[in-house]
């Protein structure tokens, strides 16, 4: 008896049949065009191309222009390339262009398919992205689709990895643009890091069709693309630093343990940069005030940092020689979660255990965001509606079945299952002998290199030749491929391979000709092509007869949607083809979905050594298993991508702020709004609202206001005046402010000072970024714990993340005024005094040299008699000995370690 949703799918049909049904008035629209555009001279095809484009750009729905632009296409890739479009081939078009993943089978022809859409669209001149799997497939499809769009007036252009910057914007700005998936989202975010608009290499995001959708959507989708930078921190300079710390005495520094600070005093200075001068660390003639010594400044302050500040056993332990820290609420271990700027080394150092090197992730993001950021989307694989749930929910992507061109005639067998991996492995072998001997070609489809390594030792212990395909070079791996359907070839492939390429029965012409003219070059070109031509067709005749391409899988995978990928290599475009899955219950999903059961029924019907069961329950009842292996994997994907989609949303924000400041040319006014939120934070912090005047800090805000806005005004003053509040400061300080700052404007010249200000606002956001995103790696690593505290971690690192954002926007506008608040133009007279300096050290230098050749140093310690008439307390006696010559007192040091010392 039929049940009703069986009854309504013969009446009706089903969602996907009515979907095929609406298109075929369009595709008999785009047929009956056919003979006038048969008609045009190549130049009108190109022609053609430009009416379409002003229409399109003019206004026009793309949807009206649709039968002309297909009617086109299929002309010019019939001249181009000598393939006319099936009409199923317009259809999987129309779905693509309508934003949905066109289900086509093996060898109906996907390249050609990406045409018709991507020329359609690309007459709006906005680009359009064809999105492959790998980079032999990116050259390949430009190549050869390239001739399509180049018929039609469109320029086509491949991005790859290292490739030159010219080059890559060239092929952005190309009509239609081939690359994958790792370089569009690694060219994401190497332009958000960029700081002038015409050295970003896209354009925008209008419209991308992915080729092996499923592959790249889902499979690839698990993993984030991370640019990430290695700090450029060194262990031996932590260790070298650290050993310093400890001969520093109590006058040397100064702590505030309210503010978790540390300092040195000038005492402290002086005398670290006599130590980094002996110890080798800072070089000779070079000062800690120097810009050159930041790097050594921030690590001996991060030193005194660890050893001052950070308690062992309070603030954090050592356990399995690693620093682990403390939760200083909770006080549980931290870990994972590390100290950001070198502080965690150097706290390392310290204890004494290995110190681990930093790596800072500069930008990252995943797939899904990647690719939701066109504004229109679309996919292509033989394999996608096992997941039509997901590509729904996460993509807004329908999957849309597309009728094959012939009838499929390949025969899919039922399972067979063995009791041991090594009754099922000589099935296999024995299956693969009776084939070969008949000249039937098989691909055998394994799960892992592992697995095909002993199948292919097996063969070769029974004499069988074979070729064992790893996806190491995609050239080799299509050309392997592309011979897999010769006579009696057999061919070994991990379900990850052949992507892309077709198996042709009884091999690939072109291929032939190509290896036949390599090997004799003066040969004629046709009468080639003519022989092996007629050759193939013998071959593939045969193949046929011994019941073309037959696939072998040797376990079932954890997802229908790879094992279809296997089943549809065999029976392209009506060819006939075989396939059958060989089993044993010691596979991985049988043994995790309840081999143990299955495994005492076929005890119980005693099954003999070497039997198999086959049976279509068998089938239902692995189907059942991999769907819910399929939607654990779905669940686990959905719940990483909420975490992401938190950062996202910010990710967007900032790479939307960084836009604006790169296409502004004039930003004083976001300036003066950052600088006015800063007066506002700093009142409020030292004048809290509704405080009696007797507890403002106005001493306090007088050091603030030096310090960020590089203003000296009479705020202890003000605060003692009648009738001053809070907002009559806010306005006193937002007035001085602005006046110091136009007088800076002025003084740097009105262009120089806007210069000035994008470039501040860039790297800020950017040392901004970095820092957040390192906060935010930490927190995702340790919020899972606070699920057993009976909080969901999802809404936790929601409320933590919004928080560390607003902090990060409020340092971002404390920093930029900082900065902007102290830069200033140098005066003729500092130029002139700078170069003085740098004269008379460069004359010192040559002196010193000249001297040492003359003199003869003493050893350092031994004594040297004073020069005459020396007095120690009066340095006019002392004459002017080099910084590097003997001190005149007779000690036998250098002057610069002696009395000269500064």
């Amino acid at each position: 008896m039929l049940g009703i949703g069986t009854i309504a799918k013969k009446v009706f049909g089903t969602p996907n049949d009515r979907k095929v049904k609406a298109t075929r008035p369009i595709v008999e629209r785009i047929n009956a065009l056919e003979p006038e555009f048969e008609a045009m001279s190549d130049e009108d095809l190109k022609a053609k191309t430009e009416e379409l484009a002003k229409r399109a750009m003019g206004g026009e729905s793309l949807d009206d222009i649709l039968p002309e632009a297909f009617a086109n296409c299929r002309e010019a890739a019939k001249r181009a390339l000598g393939l006319r479009a099936f009409d199923v081939q317009l259809m999987g078009g129309i779905f693509l262009h309508q934003g949905n993943i066109a289900e086509m089978k093996t060898g109906e022809g996907k390249t050609l398919v990406a045409t018709f859409p991507a020329y359609l669209n690309a007459l709006t001149g906005k680009g359009v992205h064809i999105v492959t799997v790998n980079d032999y497939l990116v050259r390949r499809d430009a190549e050869w689709m390239g001739k399509v769009f180049g018929a039609l007036g469109l320029t086509t252009g491949a991005v790859y990895p290292q490739q030159p910057n010219d080059e890559k914007l060239a092929a952005y700005r190309c009509d239609v643009t081939y690359a994958t998936n790792n370089e569009l989202g690694f060219d994401y975010l190497r332009d958000n890091m960029k700081s002038d608009l015409k050295d970003m290499f896209q354009r925008g995001h209008n419209f991308a069709i992915v080729d092996e959708v499923d592959s790249i959507l889902i499979d690839e989708a698990r993993t984030p693309l991370i640019i990430s930078g290695p700090a450029q921190d060194r262990s031996d300079l932590y260790q070298t630093i650290n050993d310093l710390i400890p001969s520093i005495t109590d006058e040397m520094f100064t702590v505030d343990e309210k503010m978790r600070q540390s300092t040195f005093t000038d005492e402290g200075n002086e005398y670290l940069e006599t130590e980094l001068h002996r110890r080798g660390i800072l070089p000779e003639g070079q000062s800690l005030y120097d810009p050159e010594s930041t790097t050594v400044v921030h690590h001996v302050n991060q030193a005194l940092r660890a050893h001052k500040l950070f308690q062992r056993d309070k603030d954090y332990i050592v356990r399995n020689d690693e620093v682990v820290l403390i939760d200083e609420f909770t006080g549980r271990m931290m870990s994972g979660r590390r100290l950001s700027d070198g502080l965690h080394q150097a706290i390392e150092a310290k204890e004494g255990v290995k110190i681990q090197p930093e790596n800072v992730t500069l930008a990252q993001v995943t797939f899904q965001n990647y690719f939701r950021l066109y504004d229109k989307l679309a996919g292509m694989t033989g394999t996608a509606i096992t997941e039509a749930e997901e590509f729904m929910e996460i993509y807004r992507l329908g999957v849309v079945e597309v009728p094959t061109n012939k009838p499929i005639a390949r025969k899919d067998e039922d399972d067979a299952v063995y009791r041991t991996v090594r009754e099922k492995y000589e099935a296999i072998v024995k299956t693969i002998q009776e084939a070969h001997e008949k000249g039937q070609p098989i691909l055998v489809g394994t799960t892992s290199i592992e697995k095909s390594e002993i199948l292919s030792q097996l063969l070769e212990k029974e004499k069988l030749p074979h070729n064992v395909l790893n996806a190491r070079h995609h050239e080799q791996e299509a050309a392997i491929v592309a011979e897999a359907g010769k006579l009696g070839a057999i061919t070994i492939a991990t379900n990850m391979a052949g992507r892309g390429t077709d198996i042709k029965l009884g091999g690939n012409v072109e291929l032939k000709v190509i290896e036949a003219l390599a090997a004799d070059p003066e040969a004629d070109p046709e009468q080639v092509r003519a022989r092996i031509e007629a050759e193939h067709a013998d071959e593939e005749a045969k193949v046929k007869e011994a019941g073309g391409l037959f696939v072998l899988a040797t376990e079932r995978h954890e997802s229908r949607r790879i094992d279809n990928q296997l089943r549809g290599r065999s029976g392209r475009q009506g060819d006939p083809g075989r396939s059958s899955f060989f089993l044993s219950l010691e596979d991985d999903l049988m043994r995790i979905f309840g081999s143990e059961r299955l495994d005492k029924v076929l005890s119980s019907l005693g099954m003999k050594e070497g039997e198999a069961i086959i049976h279509p329950w068998v089938n239902k009842s692995l189907e059942r298993a991999q769907a819910k292996v399929e939607g654990r994997n779905f669940d686990m994907r959905k719940n990483v991508l909420k975490f992401d989609d938190v950062m996202n949303e910010q990710r967007k924000l900032v790479f939307k702020q960084r836009m604006e400041i790169m296409e502004s040319q004039d930003l004083s006014e976001m300036v003066e709004e950052m600088r006015h939120e800063v007066v506002d934070d700093l009142v409020e912090e030292f004048i809290p609202p509704k405080a009696y005047a007797d507890q403002w800090d106005a001493e306090g805000l007088y050091v603030a206001a030096i310090e960020k806005l590089g203003i000296d005004v009479p705020v202890v003053d003000w605060a003692a005046e009648e009738g001053v509040d809070d907002e009559v400061m806010i306005e006193r300080l937002e007035k001085a402010s602005d006046e110091a700052m136009a007088k800076k404007a002025s003084a740097f010249g009105p262009e120089n000072m806007r210069g000035i200000e994008k470039q501040v606002l860039l790297q800020t956001i950017d040392q901004k970024w970095r820092d957040h995103l390192l906060t935010m790696e930490h927190l995702r690593s340790v919020v899972g714990f606070r699920g057993y505290a009976q909080k969901d971690p999802l809404n936790e690192y929601k409320k933590e993340a919004f928080q560390l954002f607003e902090g990060m926007l409020d340092s971002l506008r404390e920093d930029v005024t900082t900065t902007l608040a102290h830069v200033r133009p140098m005066t003729e007279e500092e130029q002139r005094q700078q170069m003085e300096a740098f004269q008379a050290q460069m004359r010192a230098q040559a002196e010193a040299i000249k001297q040492a050749q003359a003199t003869p140093v003493p050893e350092p310690g031994t004594a040297a008699e004073a020069v005459e008439g020396f007095d120690e307390n009066d340095p006019t006696t002392w004459g002017t000995p080099g910084r590097n010559e003997p001190c005149p007192c007779g000690s036998g040091k250098k002057f610069k370690h002696c009395h000269g010392a500064l």
